[in-house]
């Protein structure tokens, strides 16, 4: 049953994208242009630190950013909640979600928004603070607008995988060929072999491989702390084995580990919780990620609490920079 119901899942996202590509159904357009940055499966395709590397190589040769998002889990409803201006953080977790306020903690000097429809988000945007290059968070199958360049992180065993929920994608493989680049992530999920048939099958021309680099650790505060000889971990990602294999890579031997389900709110109880295991395994600190950090803000377990820092780092950025500068530069 299920494997019929991925294949009417993948007909009607067929569908849908013809819809567009007919003009069946309407497009929006920005004064700016648009850099979309999506994946082809649910969770985990580490899209985030590839959004936060895209809008800071666009920062860092001078030009004027924003990152769309729709705001995932967040309380907010309305047609466009501004999350940072560039200076300041203006949103919290529990209305803006928690991977755009992580995005505009990363980010100084871009703006961050948030709104279920990215066109009126953009929009709004433009209006506050002029022509910006947008880079769309989770845009590959937000078709209403238009967009300059498609970036789709890929999951390296993705081409094998089926449409939901007979699996995990939200189209079926062959949608990647409206992709200008694809990033392949989870590289040590695959073999060297596996890797270079993805690239094979998809270009080369086309492909760029994405690595995770560790970039320290940081107090909930944002200031630099020490790695923890012995942490508790405490996360609620997609998949937290790999925030594991991260903690246990830099060094820090894990004591013990409190995972939950992505993106969930943390409760009085889950903390108190995950503070008397990480006491009685003889923790020195709590660790987290980023994207959790920002819904821990006021917990205070009488231990340190620890962020491990997460970067996306890739193979040939030169050629992802010469993309996205042409884009921005052609479009001005």
């Amino acid at each position: 049953m299920r494997r019929l119901l991925g294949r009417a899942f993948g007909a009607l996202a067929s569908l849908r994208v013809a819809a567009y590509r007919r003009g069946l159904l309407p497009r929006a357009r920005l004064a700016g242009p648009v850099v979309s940055v999506g994946n082809l499966g649910v969770g985990g395709s580490g899209k985030t630190p590839v959004v936060q590397r895209v809008a800071e190589i666009l920062r860092d040769a001078g030009e004027p950013v924003a990152v769309l998002s729709r705001g995932y889990r967040g309380s907010f409803r309305g047609e466009a909640l501004v999350v940072s201006d560039g200076s300041r953080v203006l949103a919290g977790a529990a209305e803006a979600g928690d991977e755009p306020v992580m995005l505009a903690r990363a980010l100084p000097g871009v703006v961050v928004a948030v709104g279920a429809r990215r066109d009126a988000v953009g929009r709004a945007v433009e209006a506050r603070f002029g022509r910006r290059v947008h880079v769309l968070d989770d845009g590959f199958q937000h078709l209403r607008l238009e967009r300059d360049l498609d970036l789709v992180c890929l999951d390296a065993r993705d081409l094998e995988d089926r449409p939901l929920p007979a699996g995990r994608l939200r189209e079926r493989p062959s949608a990647l060929d409206r992709a200008d680049l694809v990033l392949i992530t989870r590289l040590e999920a695959a073999t060297e072999a596996e890797l270079a048939a993805v690239e094979a099958r998809l270009g080369a021309g086309r492909t760029l491989r994405v690595e995770r680099r560790v970039t320290g650790w940081r107090a909930l505060d944002g200031r630099p702390a020490p790695a923890p000889a012995r942490a508790f971990l405490l996360a609620a990602i997609a998949r937290p084995e790999r925030f594991e294999r991260d903690v246990a890579a830099s060094g820090v031997a894990v004591a013990g580990r409190a995972f939950f389900r992505d993106h969930h709110r943390f409760r009085p109880e889950d903390l108190a919780a995950a503070t008397a295991q990480a006491r009685a395994a003889g923790a020195f600190a709590i660790a987290t990620t980023a994207k959790d950090a920002v819904r821990l803000e006021g917990f205070d377990p009488g231990l340190p609490v620890v962020v491990l820092g997460i970067a996306a780092e890739l193979a040939d950025e030169a050629r992802l920079r010469e993309r996205l500068l042409a884009v921005a530069r052609r479009a001005a």
